[in-house]
């Protein structure tokens, strides 16, 4: 017998119905000599410190840098403690006679490194040893998984691919647990998290906006006129700008005694725009969060359904080409687009077409090819799947269709001795841009879409001027668009397509890990979104003010680690070599940030513990608790539909009870009025008024 063992449940049906294993049993289904399985996902990981006999935050113990990492059943925390999860023992167990029983194991998880270690992970913790051979595809459709099943690799083959996953697991772990104790302990109270690629995304964020709010605006001046030729009206800007009104006004006067302007030099070329290359995942979030509001990780989890809905192939790709078999099926799916309702009349004009073959390169192809569509057609999709099924439909199009041909000109000119300015574009063949009507992106503020015919030393009339006042701006705020970019590419400012895909594999995290980076951001309670921007909290801009002269915040060596985890999975480096920097540098970033201090890092209002008398009772939004593990002592905000306030909160935790709050309800909606104070056993009661006393 074989076993087959997926990622999760929905993909190993759809297995199971290729390989007639259609016996539906206890966490899993078999038949026709197969038994297909599955995970939810990690079902083993590593260890905590507690396991390994440390508990805790103290100094003494770090680092703390095991000389074997153990490895573990997901944990779920019940009380104070964690425990094996039973779901999770549960498919273990199954999992485990499963293996047992086999001749032979097929790993089906995600073909990426995070689906090997999800395998590699189970079979290291259940000890077996019967051999695996590898599906690797890159969609779910039934003609995929059938062709996969015939082409099966030795697993062998992918054991440089473990070794990089475990090597990124081990040190997400090290630079973690290390730089979080550390930073909590000089904190004095309670936990600060830091993480090998989430805090210099966090100094991204944090140094962007500090530049932003900063900036002192710098007010400068410009003028625009006004002119024509064979009745063909269009403005031009000066090319000079001038600090000063009194300057601006006195030259402005000097323009309008003057009843011409001169044209000095035209100078018109064409151009030619290439269409974008294929979507990889970074891609399509950046355009969604701009185009649409998505945020990283609502893309990531809407493309991951389009894929299990086998529409879309895998979506977790850092490729933006395609190989040449993969090339051969590309008119297929444009003559399936051809019913679009949105694009299909262009679909027919590309069957006809020589298509642009620019996304098609078979060394630039990486575990995945870039996102293209399936045969499949769509049915009863939500509102959100049609969205970025219609993005990765037409960027298909674009990607092979023809270049955009464009007539750029650009006009110098000259008014009484002031230079001006003005640059025009028409698109000439719409090429790719035709599938969406995309806008002109290259077009600048001041630029006009038509200017007549104009000659070197053309004589054209003033038809006005105008004084413009404008400030300097700074860089905005990061976007999830804009912080995809900087990870992808370390912060580096780069536009130029070829640039940035020739950096992307030194960028800070993974296309499968940088949503969950940014949504982990939100979860500390370091960021927040304020439209579309990205803004520090107060606690995420002390995290920062003390560790951006740090290791642990230096983008660039972080861009290295990830450099040298692509190296491992394509065996130029050896995982041990890289596991030994990566203690060194544990060590090093505990020892800085132990002698570190957080300036306001006491970001929430505290109070010493009236229980315990060791702890401080630090305030969040929904709690007060103490920072002592042993202690615990919890006061939650809300009593009887009132939130208390801090200074309530404080008089509680210091005078043993509030004064007199109005406004509390009672089970029978009914208001009342009473103070908060604590029984012996630190539980939270009320305490009435008295009630006066009625005349007699």
């Amino acid at each position: 017998m074989k076993v087959i063992i997926a990622e999760k449940p929905s993909v190993a049906r759809d297995i199971a119905a290729i390989v007639g294993a259609d016996n539906r049993k206890e966490g899993y289904l078999e038949g026709n000599g197969y038994a297909v399985t599955w995970a939810f996902g990690h079902l083993v990981g590593l260890a905590m410190p507690q396991d390994y006999g440390i508990t805790g935050f103290q100094a003494e113990n770090l680092p703390i840098l095991p000389s074997e990492f153990k490895l573990l059943p997901r944990q779920v925390k019940d009380g104070k403690e964690y425990k094996p999860d039973p779901g999770t023992m549960k498919q273990l167990k199954v999992i485990r006679e499963l293996f047992n029983k086999c001749e032979r194991i097929v790993v089906a998880t995600d073909a990426g490194r995070e689906g090997e270690l999800i395998f590699r992970y189970i079979y290291s913790y259940l000890e077996c040893n019967k051999p695996f051979d590898r599906l690797w595809i890159s969609s779910l459709t039934d003609q995929a998984i059938r062709k996969g099943l015939e082409n099966l690799r030795p697993g062998e083959e992918y054991d440089n691919l473990y070794g990089s996953a475990k090597a990124r697991s081990q040190a997400d772990w090290l630079v973690g647990i290390n730089a979080s104790q550390a930073l909590s302990i000089s904190a004095g109270h309670g936990v600060w998290s830091l993480g090998r690629v989430q805090t210099p995304t966090l100094a991204m964020i944090c140094s962007r906006y500090l530049e932003n709010k900063e900036f002192k605006p710098q007010t400068y001046f410009q003028f625009r006129l006004h002119t024509a030729k064979d009745e063909v009206q269009f403005a031009v800007i000066s090319t000079e700008r001038y600090n000063t009104k009194q300057d601006a006004d006195t030259i402005l006067e000097r323009i309008r005694s003057s009843e011409s302007v001169r044209i000095v030099n035209v100078e018109t070329k064409q151009g030619s725009q290439e269409p974008p290359l294929l979507y990889d995942l970074t891609t399509l979030q950046k355009e969604a969060n701009s185009r649409h509001g998505f945020s990283a990780d609502k893309t990531l989890s809407v493309a991951q359904s389009l894929y299990e809905a086998k529409l879309i192939s895998y979506p977790r790709t850092g490729s933006r080409y395609i190989s040449d078999d993969v090339f051969a099926e590309i008119p297929a799916l444009i003559r399936m687009l051809s019913n679009h309702s949105s694009f299909g009349n262009y679909a027919k004009t590309l069957l006809e077409a020589s298509l642009n073959r620019r996304s098609v390169n078979d060394k630039k192809v990486t575990d995945h090819h870039a996102l293209i569509i399936t045969e499949n057609t769509p049915k009863d999709i939500s509102a959100d799947q049609r969205i970025l099924y219609d993005m990765i439909a037409a960027r298909l199009l674009e990607a092979f269709s023809g270049k955009c041909t464009k007539e750029k000109t650009n006009v110098s000119l000259d008014a009484s001795g002031v230079p001006f300015s003005v640059k025009g574009s028409v698109i000439l063949i719409m090429g790719w841009r035709a599938v969406l009507n995309a806008p002109d992106d290259e077009k600048g503020e001041d630029d006009v879409s038509t200017l007549p015919a104009l000659s070197n030393g053309d004589i054209l009339p003033i038809n006005g001027t105008e004084l413009l006042e404008k400030q300097t701006k700074p860089r905005p705020l990061h976007t999830e668009s804009s912080l995809l970019s900087s990870m992808e590419t370390c912060g580096k400012d780069l536009t130029d397509e070829a640039e940035r895909e020739a950096i992307k594999e030194s960028g800070i995290g993974t296309p499968a890990t940088r949503a969950s980076i940014i949504e982990t951001l939100f979860s500390r309670e370091y960021i927040i979104r304020e439209k579309k921007s990205l803004v520090p909290t107060n606690k995420g801009l002390v995290v920062y003010l003390a560790v951006r002269d740090k290791k642990i915040a230096d983008i660039g060596m972080t861009g290295e680690w990830e450099s040298a985890l692509n190296k491992i999975a394509s065996g130029e480096m050896n995982a041990d070599t890289f596991h030994r920097g990566i203690e060194v540098y544990a060590a090093q970033i505990t020892t800085e940030l132990l002698g570190s201090k957080i300036e306001g890092g006491n970001t929430k209002e505290s109070c010493p513990c009236p229980k315990c008398k060791n702890g401080q009772i630090v305030f969040y939004p929904k709690v007060a608790k103490c920072n002592n593990e042993d202690c615990g002592l919890t006061v939650f905000r809300n009593k009887s539909g009132k939130d208390l306030t801090d200074g309530q909160l404080k008089d509680l935790l210091t005078k043993g009870k509030t004064g007199i709050i109005k406004g509390f309800k009672s089970k029978e909606n009914k208001f009342f009025d009473a103070a908060i104070a604590f029984d012996e056993a630190y539980k939270t009661v009320f305490e009435f008024p008295p009630r006066n006393k009625k005349r007699k």
